[in-house]
């Protein structure tokens, strides 16, 4: 099974009327079985290379997120049961199609066809965004500047989700977080 064909499988869900979280978890399930503890140390290893640009007051709280939320949901995702199997947010889905094939595109970590780090990143937006129904950087992580995620009044905001609006390739396009209002 190639990594890829998750988006066939995803584009094929799409066709229903309504996506259950169930529908939606069977196949990040069925995909995120194929992603080894090799791939997962690879990733891990990229991470920790891209971290060396982080001002070096934010690199350690970078990496912590990053490993901690992005890497090891791989695991969470294959024992997760415990979910309201509710439908998830359609048009948000239809329209995250674009940006999860550009994903697979400029995520590669190597030019190895094999490489799984796209999917691994395709697997946690999606199931951060429609089944735990968070923003993709958990609430508390730290962008220069000491600005935060943060959840107020039932809603998630992020201090620089604006900055992304012009980039087609950021994953912030799906994620359910607003932007943190100005004071």
């Amino acid at each position: 099974m190639k990594a890829e064909s998750i988006l066939i499988e995803l584009k094929e869900l799409s066709k229903n009327d309504k996506v259950k979280k169930s529908e939606l978890m069977t196949i990040l399930k069925k995909y995120a079985r194929i992603i080894s503890v090799q791939d997962l140390m690879m990733a891990t290893a990229h991470m920790r290379k891209d971290g060396e640009y982080v001002q070096a007051n934010y690199r350690e709280k970078y990496l912590k997120v990053y490993i901690k939320y992005f890497i090891m949901r791989m695991k969470e995702v294959k024992e997760k049961e415990d979910y309201t199997d509710s439908t998830i947010d359609k048009k948000s889905f239809d329209d995250s199609f674009p940006m999860l094939k550009k994903t697979f595109e400029k995520e590669r970590l190597s030019n190895n066809k094999k490489d799984k780090f796209p999917l691994i990143y395709v697997i946690t937006a999606l199931y951060t965004t429609f089944i735990l129904e968070e923003p993709i950087h958990p609430v508390g992580s730290e962008f220069p500047g000491s600005l935060f995620v943060e959840k107020k009044g039932g809603k998630f905001l992020c201090p620089v989700k604006d900055n992304q609006k012009d980039n087609t390739n950021a994953i912030c396009h799906l994620c359910l977080a607003e932007q943190t209002p100005e004071n």
